[in-house]
Parts: structure tokens; C-alpha cells; sequence
């Protein structure tokens, strides 16, 4: 007898259903085809002992499971449990098998019958919608992730035994209810971190005000213990919220990579991601034999924050430059090329030397003559060029350590931050791909950041006298952009190209002797 299941194999962000076809017929042995990995291949193994331990019957004669379409390759444990059901279906152990056209189903077997989580539960859940199909059985523990996606029915399964009876009987099982925007609104603006916690470091909070406020990458450098990465951890905290689009978008990659917390249901809140600087090109971007998002579309609507930039390998920095401008990483295999969104804000920190303490008021460095330099160079001019804000940070007095008093806390920069955005939003309404003013090109850079004779002579001066390099001409228009909004000003000022100027420490002519 043949029966048919559905599963859904996911690529990139995206899920393809899958048919399962199960026959069962005269002769021998079993058999999986349809390009299955290794993992699928075994499945047969742990399908049989989960079908006898549970008192079914699992066919003595040739059993064929094919899965089609078949020029796809499937990979990973979850299609365990619509392998079982086809089984079952076909053996004539089901008392409604004609029910199995509307669900589809997912979830990796034990040995006993219980159903282990899976990952990608989402995307999976969008395109059965998508597709038509009145619902889908996948482990309890993905439910309510997959519960996001309305107009389609989602039950949450721990056993076998479970989907039997719901195929004997559509009523045992209880559908999963999830109120999309009451769990999008519920954690929004809950964090674990406060700007408020931060002792003195005014200069450094404005700066990465202005870098939230305009979605500008930024540079924090200084010596150990100065607060970069204190400060960098409360950069969340001041970000405008998600939107429920970004929140989606946001969820469905870490549903892919299986990086949702177990019962969790929708990423609210900007991710914020640190990845150690022993950390490899695919880890970072993305990869594998079946390629999966990296560090920077984890950081996707969020922060990537790299700790000790100079120590990261050159080549993975480099890898960084071509996702930081398409906002978008594209994985290529011989049989397939995967997208990946990265729309992240880079954050950076690093130490001025290798002792960390080049240019510090009280100690003195170590480092031998043209060890800054070098050190400094490791960083290349490319990725620099797309690091708007270059922030020196330096020691906290102990003052300013020992005041009791709090200094302003997150939601009250986050307020002027959403506020500079709207204006931003307004602005860009008409050009597609643009959000932000660190996103311009150089075309609306021209037309947007058009400056007044005094603040030409004054960027003029700035970049003879400095030394400024040509790359940091329109890095300043843009950040200027960004504070004359945070002004609520509709033309760019003097005082805003000053203020960006001060914010382009790396491109001086002698910053490192």
C-alpha cells in the first residue's frame, strides 16, 4: 500500500515541503531514496525501534520510503516522524489516513517514541500556510514558535503515541494559541543592562547615541578596563524597538540555526552578538556542508560587537566587507547559492597598542618603536572605511567612580535615538533599501548633506590641518547628518561637522606617531 506524508527540508531562511511516500509491497529489506544524508538514512533505524516499542507493527516485506522531489539533497533527524506515520499509514494502523493530505508534520524520534526538538520550526510554519495546509504537528517544544504564523492550526506533540491517536481521532490533540503581538510586546523593553550603570563617559554615550541614532558603525578605542565593553553591551538598550517585521525576520534566523531559547516563541528585543576572536570565516558569515547563518545574520536588526578587533584573523575581518555594504550574505555551493540577510551595526573595540596604553594619562607604554603602527595595520583601510565613528575612550577618574549619583538612563536616550529615526524614516520613505543615514549612497549623500559656505571652510580646515584622509569626507557628512536630526535641525550646522570631525581619530595623519 502506498501513503503519502509531508515534511519540509529548510534552506537558507526558507522551507521546501517535501513528499514522503511510503509503500509497502511484496519482497525484502528496506530502502531510503531521494537523496537523503546520512542522517535520513538512519532514520529507518530508530523509526523501527520506536514503532515496536510502542506495540505497532513495523512491515516485514520491502518497505520503499522515497522523498521527493528527489534532485534535493535531505539532511538532519526531523523527518523521523513523518517516515513513522507513512509507516503506519501504509501498514493500515491508522484509522484516518485520508487526514494526512492536510498536516504536515516534522520532529526527530528516540528509541522510545518521544519527539526531540527541531530546528527551523518558523520558516517551516510559513510556507505550510503558504501552501495550504490546515496544520502541522511538530514537537511541543517548537510550538509555539511555529504558533506565530496565523491561519494555520499548530499542534504541539511529545510522543509518538500522540500523533497515532491524533490520526484515530483529530480531537484528542489541542491546537497551540499564541497572541503574536502580546508576546511581541510583552519583553520589549526589558533589559538586563542600563547606560544609567555607567560612571562618567558622557563623550562616549553621545557617541554611540549618534551611532544608534543613524545605524553608524563605530570604533571604541582605549586601554583595558576603560569601559568599551560595558558600554558597547548597553548599545541594545538605546536602539529603537524592532518592528513585529524585523522581529519575524529576526526570528526566523535564529530558528534556522536552532538558537531560539527551548518554548520561546518571538524574538522581541535587538540581538546583540560577541563572538570570540578565535572565530572562523564560515562561523562568522555563515557555512557548512548545508550552509547555516553565521555570527553577522544572527547580529541581523541588532549588534555585532567585536571585542579586540586586532586579534580577529585578517581574513575573517575581510570576509565582513562585502555583507557590511550589501547588507546581505550570499553562501555559494556547487548545487546551490544561499541568502542571508545581515543588516547589523558593527561595534568595535580595540586596545591603542599591544601593552594598551598608548596615549594614556598616567601610564606609560612599553611598545617598541613602530609597534603601534603595526598593531593599528592590522586592521585594514577597507574595513575601516566602513566604520563611521572612531571613539577614543579613556580612564574613568575616580570622582566620577566614587559618585553616587546615577547618570541618564537608557530610555531616556532611547527616546531622542526613536525620535532622529523618524525623521529619517520620512526622509528615505521613496528610496528602496535605504532606513538610515549610514546607509546613503553617495548620490542622496550630495543631495541631503548640502552644507553652507561656513561649514565648507570649516570641513576644508579640518582636513588640511588634521591631515584627514579623503575617505573620512563623506563618513563626516553623514554622521553631521545624523546629529543636526538628533538636533531636530533641518539644515546641517557648523557645530554638527565639528562634532563629526572630532569622531575620525584612526584617519589623522600621526594618530600613532
Amino acid at each position: 500500500m502506498l501513503v503519502k506524508t509531508f515534511g519540509s527540508a529548510v534552506y537558507g531562511v526558507e522551507a521546501i515541503t517535501i513528499t514522503i511516500e511510503v509503500n509497502v509491497s511484496s519482497g525484502q529489506n528496506y530502502y531510503i531514496v531521494g537523496l537523503p544524508d546520512n542522517a535520513v538514512k538512519e532514520s529507518l533505524q530508530r523509526v523501527e525501534a520506536a514503532i515496536k516499542t510502542n506495540n505497532y507493527e513495523m512491515p516485514r516485506t520491502k518497505l520503499v520510503v522515497n522523498m521527493a522531489p528527489a534532485d534535493i539533497k535531505k539532511s538532519g533527524s526531523a523527518f523521523d516522524l513523518p517516515i513513522a506515520i507513512g509507516v503506519l499509514g501504509a501498514t493500515n494502523q491508522l484509522e484516518n489516513p485520508d487526514l494526512l493530505k492536510d498536516y504536515l508534520m516534522m520532529g526527530e524520534l528516540s528509541l522510545d517514541g518521544t519527539i526531540q526538538p527541531i530546528k527551523g520550526a518558523l520558516p517551516i510554519a510559513i510556507q505550510a500556510r503558504k501552501e495550504g495546509y490546515k496544520g502541522l504537528i511538530i514537537p511541543k517544544a517548537n510550538a509555539r514558535e511555529a504558533g506565530l504564523v496565523n491561519n494555520l492550526i499548530v499542534y504541539g506533540v511529545d510522543h509518538l503515541n500522540e500523533v497515532v491517536s491524533f490520526f484515530n481521532n483529530p480531537e484528542s490533540l489541542k491546537p497551540i494559541l499564541v497572541n503574536t503581538r502580546d508576546e511581541f510586546f510583552a519583553n520589549q523593553y526589558e533589559f538586563d543592562f542600563d547606560f544609567s550603570d555607567v560612571k562618567g563617559q558622557e563623550n562616549i554615550k553621545r557617541a554611540l547615541e549618534i551611532a544608534a541614532a543613524g545605524g553608524h558603525n563605530a570604533i571604541l578605542i582605549g586601554p583595558p578596563g576603560a569601559g568599551k565593553t560595558m558600554l558597547a553591551k548597553r548599545l541594545p538598550t538605546i536602539l529603537p524597538p524592532l518592528s513585529l517585521q524585523e522581529a519575524l525576520e529576526t526570528t526566523k534566523i535564529h530558528s534556522v540555526a536552532g538558537k531560539l531559547p527551548e518554548n520561546s516563541s518571538l524574538i522581541s528585543k535587538r540581538p546583540f552578538r560577541s563572538p570570540h576572536h578565535t572565530v572562523s570565516d564560515a562561523a562568522l558569515v555563515g557555512g557548512g556542508s548545508v550552509p547555516q547563518p553565521g555570527e553577522i545574520s544572527l547580529a541581523h536588526n541588532g549588534v555585532l560587537f567585536l571585542d579586540e578587533l586586532p586579534e580577529f584573523k585578517k581574513t575573517v575581518l575581510e570576509v565582513m566587507r562585502q555583507p557590511m555594504e550589501e547588507r546581505m550574505v550570499t553562501i555559494s555551493r556547487a548545487k546551490l547559492a544561499l541568502d542571508f540577510p545581515a543588516n547589523f551595526m558593527l561595534i568595535a573595540s580595540m586596545n591603542p597598542c599591544p601593552c594598551g596604553f598608548y596615549n594614556h594619562p598616567d601610564k606609560e607604554c612599553t611598545c617598541p618603536a613602530g609597534s603601534v603602527q603595526k598593531y593599528l595595520h592590522k586592521i585594514s583601510g577597507p574595513l575601516l572605511d566602513r566604520i563611521d565613528l572612531h571613539v577614543e575612550v579613556t580612564p574613568v577618574a575616580f570622582s566620577e567612580l566614587s559618585n553616587s549619583k546615577n547618570g541618564e538612563n537608557s530610555a531616556t536616550i532611547r527616546e531622542r535615538v526613536i525620535a532622529a529615526r523618524a525623521i529619517q524614516t520620512e526622509r528615505y520613505k521613496a528610496q528602496t533599501g535605504i532606513y538610515s543615514n549610514a546607509q546613503m549612497s553617495s548620490k542622496t549623500l550630495r543631495e541631503i548633506c548640502a552644507i553652507d559656505n561656513i561649514g565648507e571652510t570649516l570641513l576644508k580646515r579640518a582636513m588640511e590641518k588634521l591631515n584627514l584622509s579623503a575617505r573620512a569626507y563623506d563618513r563626516i557628512l553623514k554622521v553631521s547628518r545624523t546629529i543636526a536630526d538628533l538636533a531636530a535641525s533641518e539644515k546641517i550646522k557648523p557645530e554638527h561637522l565639528a562634532e563629526a570631525i572630532h569622531y575620525r581619530s584612526l584617519d589623522r595623519e600621526g594618530w600613532a606617531g
